[in-house]
């Protein structure tokens, strides 16, 4: 059977860190230090307005020479954001990830966000996967 991402959901909980397009990115880089994650969701009230990542700070901060004091989370974020439904598999979310070089993927149900995976939860998932069949192979030989 294959792994869907409501079941990543369901297992690494629905948390959704987010922070306001209108906010300084000091506040965001503390928050993600603070929750150690890699990026946070850009919402304008429930509406997902963008993404905010390191890399975008690395990228458009750090080289560009930007305050992070005074330069807003809108000012930098990506809001050509990747998303993904519940009921996808977790080798679909993989490819277009790994196609489109994103390291977080929202999750969103009738256009709400549900939820947040990273390429990391897909992986950890896929080995769970393989070591289950591994499992189940192993037995079938033996008995």
């Amino acid at each position: 059977m294959k792994t869907k991402v409501s079941d990543i959901l369901r297992s690494k909980g629905h948390d959704i860190w987010s922070i306001g397009p209108d906010a300084a990115i000091i506040d965001a880089l503390r928050l993600m230090a603070e929750k150690r994650i890699g990026a946070l969701l850009v919402m304008d009230g429930e509406k997902l307005v963008g993404i905010f990542s390191e890399r975008d700070y690395a990228r458009k901060v750090a080289l560009e020479d930007r305050s992070s004091r005074t330069s807003k989370v809108r000012d930098i974020m990506s809001t050509r954001v990747l998303c993904a439904k519940p009921e996808q598999t977790v080798e679909e979310c993989m490819a277009l990830m790994t196609d489109k070089r994103a390291r977080h993927l929202p999750i969103l149900e009738h256009k709400k966000v549900v939820g947040v995976v990273s390429i990391g939860d897909l992986v950890k998932a896929i080995i769970n996967e393989q070591q289950h069949e591994i499992e189940q192979l192993q037995y079938y030989i033996t008995h």
